[in-house]
């Protein structure tokens, strides 16, 4: 039997697609005509459950099989994204009619795309370009199969869309609100975040300098910085909204805040690290104050200043969106989920939510990609 290699995932997909056989009726309307044969109804999967099932049933099969993991890969993307876009687009325009069977194939359709992304995960090409695409393709996979569950659970179960709409009505009312959004994440992102981004994390870098030079700066500072950032955001905003006034600086000064302290407090964090061996041989040098922080304190703490630059990343967002509920021009994404969310466009919400989460991703990645390329001499990103 050395040509079978089964994992859990491939059976327990196979004998869930035997439990949905044997359950029979996947919807409503079919569980109707199945009573009564003579009725003429209209019901979803007419002529295509059985394929759809014997699909799932045959790629969970062949990753049985002893094939390379690469051909394994292949079937089980292959046939867990066609059950799902069979199911998904079956289901469309008999929401709320799924029966257990219809859950219990794309329960096995996760399944196998799980076992896809193991296998996946197992490889180790030697080509870069290859590592690089399995980067990228690993968590597309589990990104796209969160926003599957979602659609084929929205719409199988007829959850109300005024209350939690698919991706698919999300992703429509995007491409019909573009203009709608440019403005505001101009406002929000372009204006608020960028500026208090810049002048938060800057301020903090140049005062844990001063800190780190003045031995009373940093017994005084610190103490008070960890109990700023404490303070509540949902208490500050309003307060900057009246000194500031109701346009973007208002929400710069929120970010400034909120990106402050994390930037101070890893960078004296991060002047710290450096080894005693490193600077006496330093002093041996006779080299002063300046010359050692630029030469070794600076770039040691390199880590510590790019970990504050990717959490002052999302919480510049989160402050400048939350600013933007007490107090705005009529625009910015703070302002438009405030103000749909009393008209009950849920979508629209949901859409500023998307753009916000993509938007910060980006900004995410980019710092990311800057301290790959800055410290590219630390162990942590060679071994990355």
């Amino acid at each position: 039997m050395n040509w079978l290699k089964p994992s859990w995932q491939a059976v327990l997909a196979v004998a869930l697609c035997l439990v949905a056989v044997a359950l029979g009726a996947m919807s409503k309307p079919e569980a109707a005509a199945l009573a009564d044969p003579t009725a003429s109804f209209d019901y979803p999967y007419f002529g295509i459950k059985i394929p759809m099932i014997g699909l799932a049933v045959l790629a969970g099969l062949i990753s049985m099989i002893r094939i390379s993991p690469l051909a394994e890969a292949a079937v089980l993307f292959i046939g867990a994204h066609l059950v799902a876009w069979m199911l998904i687009s079956g289901i469309t325009g008999f929401e709320g009619t799924a029966l257990a069977p219809y859950f219990l194939l794309l329960a096995a359709a996760w399944l196998l795309a799980w076992r896809c992304v193991a296998v996946l995960s197992g490889l180790r090409p030697m080509a870069k370009g290859a590592r690089m695409a399995l980067r990228l393709i690993i968590p597309a996979i589990f990104g796209a199969w969160i926003l599957i569950i979602w659609e084929a659970m929205t719409r199988g179960a007829g959850i109300p869309f005024i209350l939690l709409p698919p991706p698919s009505a999300i992703g429509v009312r995007i491409a019909s609100s573009l203009p709608v959004l440019g403005a505001d994440i101009r406002q929000t992102i372009f204006k608020a975040v960028i500026f208090g981004y810049v002048i938060g994390s800057g301020a903090g870098f140049l005062v844990a300098i001063a800190a780190d030079r003045v031995p009373f700066l940093r017994r005084g500072l610190l103490p008070i910085g960890n109990m700023v950032s404490a303070l509540p955001i949902i208490g500050v905003a309003p307060i900057m909204v009246m000194w500031f006034g109701f346009d973007w600086p208002s929400k710069a000064a929120v970010v400034i805040i909120m990106t402050f302290f994390p930037m101070l407090v890893n960078t004296v964090a991060g002047l710290a690290a450096s080894g005693h061996m490193e600077r006496d041989l330093m002093r041996t040098y006779a080299s002063g104050y300046w010359p050692t922080l630029l030469k070794l304190r600076l770039p040691a703490a390199a880590p510590f200043i790019f970990n504050a630059l990717k959490i002052n990343s999302t919480l510049a967002l989160i402050g400048a969106i939350v600013a933007e509920f007490f107090g705005t021009p009529v625009v910015g994404m703070g302002f438009r989920i405030s103000t749909e969310v009393g008209r009950m466009n849920i979508d629209m919400v949901w859409a500023e939510i998307a753009v916000a989460a993509l938007a910060g991703s980006v900004f995410y990645g980019v710092v990311a990609l800057v301290e790959r390329a800055v410290t590219f001499w630390h162990p942590s990103v060679r071994g990355g």
